[in-house]
């Protein structure tokens, strides 16, 4: 299992990852992305575990800000 990790609050709302990935990331009505399905983490991150990253990985190295990061 991996993880996708989204520091939500940090996200500037470019649109690369839901352009990238619209599997796990959407925009929201805040005008920020979302990681879809995604749960709180003790951290007050968006967190989710997934079978595979497929273009989750793409869509964290196109962040401009570097806020989603995978875990293998």
């Amino acid at each position: 299992m991996a993880k996708i990790i989204q520091e939500r609050e940090k996200c500037i709302g470019c649109g690369s990852c839901a352009a990238l990935c619209l599997k796990f990331f959407e925009m929201a009505d805040d005008g920020k992305a979302k990681l879809l399905n995604s749960e709180k983490n003790a951290e007050g991150n968006d967190e989710l575990e997934v079978e595979k990253v497929e273009c989750a990985q793409e869509a964290a190295d196109a962040c401009p800000v570097q806020i989603i990061h995978i875990i293998k």
